[in-house]
């Protein structure tokens, strides 16, 4: 009896993990292709609009100094308001330094990996250290990024008044759209038919940690405070730079074309929008009115501000953490 245990028990051991990876690589190799796609086709673009896009360099490097500082201090602030998010989407007090520093940490790393997969994986080893178990450290990132959608669509609407007929919603024939509506609506409940009882269990403890959270007004001022400020700072460091080089639009069409521009570039899981974003961006600056070298000077001002200045310091933080084993 012992030994037949003996036998099967090391057999288990092995067979287990063999399973694991293999759906994680496929999707990493699928991402990366498709990563590798997005980035050919702005190779292509960038080649083809030269040009146009040297213009905007050159715009850039004589722009006014005193906008993008203040660019730069909105591009600061974007990890402290991170960090008021993610205290707020727990109970237990985060160390306020640490936390500060694995934004900024995420931050650089959002930018190598696809699909914001840099940025979680920081956040939640931080989680995980500070002490908290895997379920909750997991459902924390749900609960900060489920805010930080809302309060984008929140700031969407704020705007859309002030800039009437800016965002056109395409016409699309009822039929098409109930039809459409319908097959995403069974794919999706075909897709999760088998793994419903485990998505119960975990939308149940997803709603256990939002309960808790807004159970303490402190935590849900936190959250949906810093949430607000990410998403408005964000789009401060596009106005900013959109001054600084004379773009002839007005600060709301900017920051709104800026929310529906990063929107969009999100259904492209690329490293931080690189690729996505810049080319929706561009499109939307350019067709709202905007000289296409003077909206490709303030897209490369924004990735300037918020990507490249900082992915450096970024990866040494995050180096730095590793090593201190805070992540």
């Amino acid at each position: 009896m012992s030994g037949r245990a003996t036998d099967t028990a090391p057999h288990e051991t092995l067979d287990a993990p063999a399973d694991g990876p293999g759906p994680r690589l496929r999707g990493v190799v699928w991402q990366g292709a498709l990563l590798l796609c997005v980035l050919l086709f702005l190779a292509y673009l960038t080649q083809r609009h030269w040009p146009t896009v040297r213009s905007g360099a050159v715009r850039l490097a004589l722009a006014d100094q005193g906008w993008l500082a203040v660019g730069a201090v909105a591009a600061v602030g974007t990890w402290a308001a991170s960090a008021l998010a993610q205290q707020g989407a727990v109970i237990e007090r985060l160390p306020g330094v640490r936390l500060v520093a694995a934004q900024f940490a995420a931050g650089a790393a959002n930018h190598l990996l696809p699909a914001g997969i840099g940025a979680g994986a920081v956040n939640l080893r931080f989680l995980l250290r500070c002490g908290l178990p895997m379920g909750r450290s997991a459902g924390a990132l749900a609960v900060k990024g489920g805010a930080g959608g809302v309060s984008r669509l929140a700031l969407i609407a704020l705007l859309v008044p002030f800039c009437p007929g800016l965002l056109r919603v395409p016409e699309l024939p009822l039929a098409w759209l109930v039809g459409a509506l319908g097959a995403v609506a069974l794919i999706a409940a075909v897709a999760a038919g088998p793994l419903w009882p485990r998505c119960r269990l975990a939308l149940r403890a997803l709603m256990a940690d939002i309960r808790a959270v807004h159970a303490r007004p402190g935590r849900a001022v936190a959250l949906w405070g810093g949430s607000l400020a990410f998403a408005a700072l964000h789009c401060s460091v596009v106005v900013a730079v959109a001054r600084a080089v004379a773009l002839p639009l007005p600060a709301p069409e900017v920051a709104l074309l800026y929310l529906a521009a990063s929107g969009a570039a999100a259904l492209l899981p690329t490293p931080g929008g690189l690729g996505s974003l810049d080319a929706a961006l561009v499109l939307a600056l350019a067709t709202s009115g905007a000289p296409a070298a003077t909206a490709a000077s303030a897209v490369l001002g924004y990735r300037m501000l918020t990507v490249w200045l900082p992915l450096t310091p970024g990866l040494l933080t995050l180096a730095v953490l590793l090593r201190r084993k805070a992540l």
